[in-house]
């Protein structure tokens, strides 16, 4: 066991393979290289892996040169045969883990992942579970299909949970200096586990159990979900009172202890926060309990769409116009910030509801070129005065920061701030601007 610790922990000839390379996999296996292990990339997508073979990112947290340098260096490679996955000393699963329509988890990926591992699985391999999950799924789903192989658990290979905590977009915190929690099917998996990730990794936090490292991904999410649906309620209810939500919440942040800041907004996006509170809520369904913050929190967030579009109603309503037929302009339809990523997002919903109303809906977003839901696609129009004039209402969803808006403000006829992005903009001294609402102008 000893000698199988020190090969993990200082052997140089170790090859990684990372399954998936996307937002979490790719930034992996780039910082497997950069500590000089050999990495194999696998993707069932085979233009994200010829595009990886040749040096090139397709995700905005890495540059073409970032994923060069290490295939130039012959310590990253890219590949679709899985059967190359004999030849990994170690494997991290970096694959989806949506929700069904039904919002139960689908964990398909993760299963036909565990199902390629389980065709080459060899003695000495560690095998590590990245994608979020419910608490379970390590143990409960991956372990069986790979003893199945007779090979035994702690002591032929070492299975392990590590949750990946990528935050996109994030200019400070990556993948090597993010500290990194693992937990082991047995004991002996876990140190294998942390003897690995310590070398590309800077700071690791091994727990008891895969179990208790499943648990804490959800409950970082799931505490970022309940504090957003909080703040969103929060803002409902300052709108009814005739408060400015925003002036309210910078007051409170002032104080050094006791509260965290969270702002409100149209709603939650992206591949993690609206996503991993119901693997939570699924599991303990199972287990006759229920989550009743994740629901309640869930409930809010989701109304939040319904309410921007409620507020360019009333905004359009009160310029004597309706909502049909007016040309309405959606700012952002990333699900934040200077990403671009739509997954999730509230813009696509507040969308379909204008378009519902019958709106000539169009959207500008300078990260998303376009967009495909079903068998409906928008394309992003340019950002300039004689776009904005001629818009009806203008919306801003996401507030990326390579937008003009002091150019939005002046042009815009009607306009509806969901990010309260414009208020360093406004004249407090202008009667026709409100920087203390939601609508901003107009209405």
């Amino acid at each position: 066991m000893n000698a199988t610790i020190e090969r993990f922990r200082d052997g140089d000839d170790l090859t990684v393979g990372v399954i998936g390379l996307g937002y979490v996999g790719l930034p992996l296996s780039v910082e497997i290289a950069r500590a000089g292990l050999h990495a194999v990339g696998f993707d069932v997508n085979p233009a994200v892996a010829t595009s990886v073979g040749e040096g090139r990112s397709h995700i905005e947290d890495l540059t073409d040169e970032d994923v060069a340098e290490v295939v130039r260096s012959g310590r990253l490679e890219a590949t679709t045969d899985m059967a190359r996955l004999a030849e990994c000393d170690a494997i991290s699963v970096c694959v989806p883990t949506p929700l069904s329509k039904t919002r139960d988890p689908d964990i398909s990926y993760v299963v036909d992942a565990t199902r390629a591992v389980a065709a080459s699985l060899r003695e000495g391999q560690l095998v590590v579970l990245e994608s979020t999950t419910y608490p379970g799924t390590t143990r409960e789903v991956m372990l069986p299909m790979l003893e199945e192989t007779g090979l035994v658990v702690g002591e032929d290979f070492f299975l392990c949970f590590s949750p990946e905590r990528v935050d996109p977009g994030n200019p400070v915190w990556k993948t090597r200096n993010t500290p990194k929690v693992i937990g082991g099917v047995t004991p002996a998996c876990a140190e294998v586990g942390v003897a690995l990730y310590s070398r590309f990794i800077d700071t690791m936090v091994p727990v008891s159990s895969a179990e208790a490292a499943e648990m804490v991904k959800i409950l970082e999410n799931t505490f970022r979900a309940v504090n957003i649906g909080l703040v969103n309620e929060v803002a409902l209810i300052a709108d009814r009172l005739g408060v400015d939500v925003w002036e309210v919440i910078e007051a409170a942040a002032t104080k050094p202890f006791g509260f965290m800041k969270f702002t409100p907004g149209p709603g939650l996006g992206g591949h993690c926060i609206p996503v991993d509170p119901h693997y939570l809520a699924w599991k303990m369904r199972t287990l006759d309990y229920r989550t009743r913050f994740i629901e309640l929190a869930s409930e809010i967030n989701a109304e939040m769409p319904e309410f921007v579009v409620n507020k360019v109603r009333a905004a359009l309503n009160a310029e004597r116009k309706a909502v049909n037929g007016s040309r309405v302009l959606v700012l952002g339809v990333a699900y934040k910030k200077d990403v671009d990523d739509v997954r999730e997002s509230p813009a696509l919903d507040i969308l379909r509801l204008l378009e519902a109303d019958g709106a000539e809906v169009s959207y500008h977003d300078p990260l998303v070129p376009e967009v495909r839901e079903d068998e409906r696609s928008w394309t992003s129009v340019p950002l300039d005065e004689a776009t904005l004039q001629a818009q009806d209402a203008v919306v801003i969803v996401t507030d990326h920061s390579d937008v003009d808006y002091a150019l939005v403000l002046r042009a815009s006829r009607v306009l509806v701030d969901a990010r309260h992005v414009t208020a360093g903009f406004i004249d407090p001294d202008d009667p026709t601007l409100n920087p203390h609402g939601w609508v901003v102008k107009g209405g």
